[in-house]
């Protein structure tokens, strides 16, 4: 099969390792199922190379063939991928209002966190109109040891994830930081102050869509020098904000 020039440009700018997304999202824009020509044409690859990299995707599940018409769709893997966009951007939905309000009372950054597969990703951050330096911002990773935003996550995940994650700690930090999470579930709230970014005080407040389903953290971060007389007002505001957030979960 000949290569359009046009196609052939844009094929050789896009590396090698790539053309296996390149076919996926080729696929999954489709909205329909697609033959491997089809998906040569669209994409400029050859349609021997379109065979090789269809070939891992069946593997894993992200697309998957008819087995009378050969054409190819999103898999079973690829479908989870959506329910799992659509249920956080559902939480989204559910909390911005709540984090808007909690900005708007507390004059602060509040942000909204999760985790996954290990790591603290931060679904939404809005800012307040003050200035502060904070490590957090919307799409980052970040450690699931350190900051009130990770342990008030990481005290509620089963118990093999927490073993897994203080693996890495010296014994001495995993008996203080086995002693902090236990202080955030007897009192269902974590507060840092300089631990990940310096002068920046935080409260993290878990969220829970039912007695058991955590679903995220709620987080409030302010410079030291503003919360210093407001910490009890703080606490109060993101614990009964993320309160109503997981009653709004629970009313769904």
């Amino acid at each position: 099969m000949s290569v359009h020039p046009i196609h052939q440009a844009v094929l050789s700018a896009i590396p090698s390792s790539e053309r296996v997304l390149q076919v996926l999202v080729c696929i999954a824009r489709a909205g329909q199922s697609m033959a491997a020509r089809d998906i040569a044409a669209q994409t400029g690859i050859p349609l021997s190379t379109v065979y090789r990299q269809l070939a891992p995707l069946k593997k894993w599940g992200l697309v998957q063939e008819h087995g009378q018409s050969g054409l190819y769709e999103p898999g079973p893997l690829a479908m989870q991928l959506a329910w799992g966009f659509d249920h956080h951007s559902y939480l989204m939905a559910e909390a911005r209002s709540e984090i808007e309000q909690l900005v708007q009372r507390s004059g602060e950054s509040v942000g909204l966190l999760v985790h996954v597969n290990g790591q603290v990703i931060c679904l939404d951050m809005q800012e307040s109109q003050q200035a502060l330096r904070c490590s957090f911002t919307k799409g980052s990773a970040n450690s699931l040891l350190r900051g009130a935003s990770a342990k008030a996550l990481l005290a509620y995940l089963p118990q093999v994830v927490q073993d897994d994650q203080m693996r890495s700690l010296p014994e001495k930090e995993q008996e203080i930081l086995q002693a902090q999470l236990l202080a955030i579930r007897q009192q269902h709230y974590a507060i840092t102050e300089n631990e990940i970014d310096e002068g920046v005080w935080g409260v993290s407040v878990p969220v829970f869509s039912s007695k058991d389903k955590l679903e995220a953290s709620l987080s409030l971060m302010a410079p030291v020098s503003r919360a210093q007389q407001r910490h009890a007002d703080y606490i109060q505001m993101t614990m009964a904000a993320a309160a109503r957030i997981g009653q709004k979960l629970r009313d769904h």
